[in-house]
């Protein structure tokens, strides 16, 4: 079962944005699953900075300075991502995108409601 869920203040629109614009709503798509929700996560590596960078197409983009090799930029974004949403580390897992940037991350034992919460929060 898919949802869409809208974040907020985690995220910073890109520059080219009208000030006067209003902000759009923002649709990441969380996913139910058996252990817990999955995130599709847009992958920048070998960027200049570690960064929660916004929504894409439905899927979080995350940017990390990690170089792409031997599963390092991965590593990266778990902890990156455990550090933003406040969970340890371990309930993190790749289960597909191990070399694309496109990605999906497991979240064990976190459900949906409580992911797109953090992702209103933060």
């Amino acid at each position: 079962m898919e949802r869409l869920r809208k974040i907020g203040p985690l995220l910073h629109h890109p520059p080219s944005l009208s000030l006067t614009r209003p902000r759009s709503v923002v649709l990441i798509q969380l996913e139910a699953h058996s252990e817990g929700t999955i995130l599709p996560v847009r992958a920048h590596a070998a960027a200049r900075r570690n960064e929660i960078r916004g929504e894409h197409d439905g899927m979080l983009c995350v940017s990390v300075t990690q170089a792409p090799e031997k599963g390092k930029a991965n590593k990266a974004i778990i902890a990156l991502l455990a550090k933003a949403f406040q969970l340890p580390k371990n309930r993190f897992s790749l289960l597909s995108g191990e070399t694309s940037r496109q990605k999906r991350f497991l979240i064990q034992a976190v459900s949906p409601d409580f992911l797109a919460s953090k992702l209103d929060n933060d």
